[in-house]
């Protein structure tokens, strides 16, 4: 039965210790928050939340299974206890009158240069053709003005560029359209749960709409011009379904996939692990109603019992994070895939895999690493619910590239966390065109979120994120010394065109060289963000670093919110009409926390 007193009346009282959060923290929570697990963010990152944000992730978010035995009292005690505020105290995250474009501003329309969506195209290839911004001119970019997010520790939301708008989510929840020029913001919209995904913007009917993907695997479609709401569909219904891939628009339809969090809620031995199923959906774009649904693995039946006891499932997992990409010649869409949660591991695992676009028919699927089954249990001493295969968890967090070959042929593209890049043949089942092997691989290592492709070349980034345990502690840092670099493939064949090494760490706490945010490129010039918070630029000949920005910084920000930068991780720049936007905040796998959306222009101008 739920106390009627708040957690203070309740220590008042005498009914519960001032030191249970930290007891219940250690039994509950530390052996993934202080380095056991890479997804889970650290200590110094929670204790840059309110309290009321950290229970909202353990009671409606995605620590939900994992916090679902604890009490009432319990999780208000170890959200007051990691955070160190009390619940309740204020956080002021509605923008200032101040921070409001004038009204006259309000007109918006779908024009010119634009960058929506993840990969600015419908076939992923994160190359703008019609930046604005020479290759010449990319060495005098500078800040013109940077946009905080209240109360947020990660900035995760690929920007969408166009009209003379800029829109993003954020951790929060809040999906902002804000004024290119000046960062001045036009509306904001609050989500059920922290929006990841990038917006994607369309023409339906007579309107323009905004569609993206919450935490809670809800999607919307929202009034581009006003943020009125239109529709708002739940894709998943499962309690830590959720989406990280970005919607794509296509005669119509939207197309997006589903992931989950339970690989995170399996490192609790007593949770029943795992019941799970990947998915991509097709919505109408002007209704939100659903027009089909692919489940990427069959649905979980009981196996055996762990030994504390608690039910297992199986096959589970097969999370789709990445963006889907379109072909319209063979009518197919296209996504890369997850590992599997528990055994026996499917096919569909760690595949590129086509469906038809009008039914949603599996056509083909690829699988580049079989028997990969994996929870964040085979990281942790308890390994209970650990699958046998124990991983080695290399999934695609990647989106794939559909491209045209110098040669005549076409290829998929995508790099995945074991440190290979494939190229397979969408017209002949995904035959396997070549693969070059980038990097070392591992759990958040090999490639991460994913590469850009020009007419020439692939260009992909390397992660390679390495931990050290501190001393004297359970926690884990981010290896200054390990991952990170850039390539250059040759489309036709993977060869290696130019390898760039990473740049070393400075003294800076949670530093890494590794490089894991999605690439962006533009004709002459490929860009990479690092875990150290640099942004840099690469000349597309031969791999120079021509320009590089140190985000991970205090800025004065536009919308009077104190803003500070931190490690490039998740998604890559935007650019399109001469301004470049760039999200600065990571904490996860050792990164650093920050909270700002920066906007870079040629000489600030």
């Amino acid at each position: 039965m739920r106390s009627p007193l708040g957690l203070g009346a309740i220590i008042a009282a005498g009914l519960l210790s001032a030191q249970d959060g930290s007891s219940l923290y250690d039994r509950t929570c530390a052996s993934c928050h202080n380095g056991g697990n890479d997804r889970a963010p650290s200590r110094d990152a929670l204790r840059s939340m309110s309290a009321d944000r950290v229970l909202a992730a353990m009671e409606t978010g995605p620590m939900i299974s994992m916090a679902v035995r604890l009490t009432t009292a319990d999780r208000r005690a170890i959200a007051e206890f990691v955070s160190g505020k009390p619940i309740g105290q204020p956080l002021v995250t509605t923008p200032s009158a101040k921070a409001m474009c004038p009204a006259s501003e309000a007109s918006f329309t779908l024009a010119g240069s634009m960058w929506t969506g993840w990969g600015v195209n419908t076939s992923n290839t994160r190359f703008q053709s019609t930046a604005g911004i020479g290759a010449a001119e990319v060495p005098r970019l500078k800040v013109k003005w940077a946009f905080a997010f209240p109360g947020d520790i990660q900035a995760y939301s690929q920007p969408t560029i166009a009209g003379g708008r800029v829109f993003v989510g954020s951790a929060g929840g809040k999906v902002y359209s804000l004024e290119a020029k000046t960062g001045c913001v036009h509306w904001f919209f609050e989500a059920d749960s922290g929006v990841r995904s990038a917006v994607t913007l369309a023409r339906v009917g007579s309107g323009n709409v905004a569609f993206f993907g919450d935490g809670k695997a809800n999607v919307y479609g929202v009034d581009a011009t006003t943020g009125k709401q239109l529709w708002k569909t739940k894709a998943d219904a499962f309690p830590v379904a959720g989406i990280t891939s970005s919607p794509v628009f296509y005669n119509g339809r939207i197309y997006i996939g589903v992931k989950s969090g339970e690989e995170a809620s399996g490192a609790d031995p007593h949770y029943e692990c795992c019941r799970f199923r990947g998915s991509v959906v097709a919505l109408d774009a002007a209704t939100g109603k659903q027009v089909w649904k692919t489940y990427l693995v069959d649905e979980p039946k009981r196996t055996t019992k762990n030994k504390a006891g608690a039910q297992l499932w199986a096959p589970s997992g097969v999370s789709v994070w990445s963006t889907p990409a379109i072909d319209g010649q063979r009518n197919a869409v296209y996504v890369t895939t997850g590992n599997n949660y528990t055994d026996p591991a499917t096919r569909m695992s760690d595949a590129f895999v086509a469906l038809d676009l009008n039914s949603g028919k599996i056509l083909w699927s690829r699988q580049m690493t079989p028997k990969d089954a994996y929870t964040a249990a085979c990281r942790l001493p308890d390994k209970t619910n650990c699958a046998e295969s124990n991983g080695p968890d290399f999934d695609f967090g990647s989106s794939p590239i559909l491209v045209a070959l110098p040669s005549g042929k076409r290829a998929l593209i995508a790099g995945q966390k074991s440190g290979v890049v494939y190229a397979v043949d969408p017209d002949n089942q995904g035959e396997v065109l070549w693969q070059t092997r980038v990097g070392k691989g591992g759990t958040m290592g090999g490639v991460q979120w994913g590469s850009a492709a020009d007419q020439n070349n692939v260009y992909v980034a390397v992660s390679d994120i390495g931990r050290i345990m501190l001393t004297y502690s359970t926690s884990t840092d981010a290896d200054p010394k390990q991952g990170g670099g850039m390539f250059a493939l040759r489309l036709n064949n993977g060869e290696n065109v130019w390898y760039t090494a990473p740049k070393p760490c400075g003294q800076q706490p949670r530093c890494s060289p590794a490089q894991s945010a999605a690439v962006t490129a533009i004709p002459g010039v490929a860009f990479s963000g690092s875990v150290d918070g640099h942004l840099r630029a690469y000349s597309s000949a031969d791999g120079k670093i021509v320009w590089d920005y140190d985000t991970a910084q205090a800025y004065e920000t536009v919308n009077g919110v104190p803003g500070h930068g931190g490690s490039l991780d998740g998604p890559g720049p935007a650019i399109a009409d001469g301004m470049l936007f760039v999200n600065s905040g990571y904490p996860t796998a050792g990164g650093m926390s920050g909270n700002v959306l920066l906007a870079f222009s040629v000489d600030g101008n």
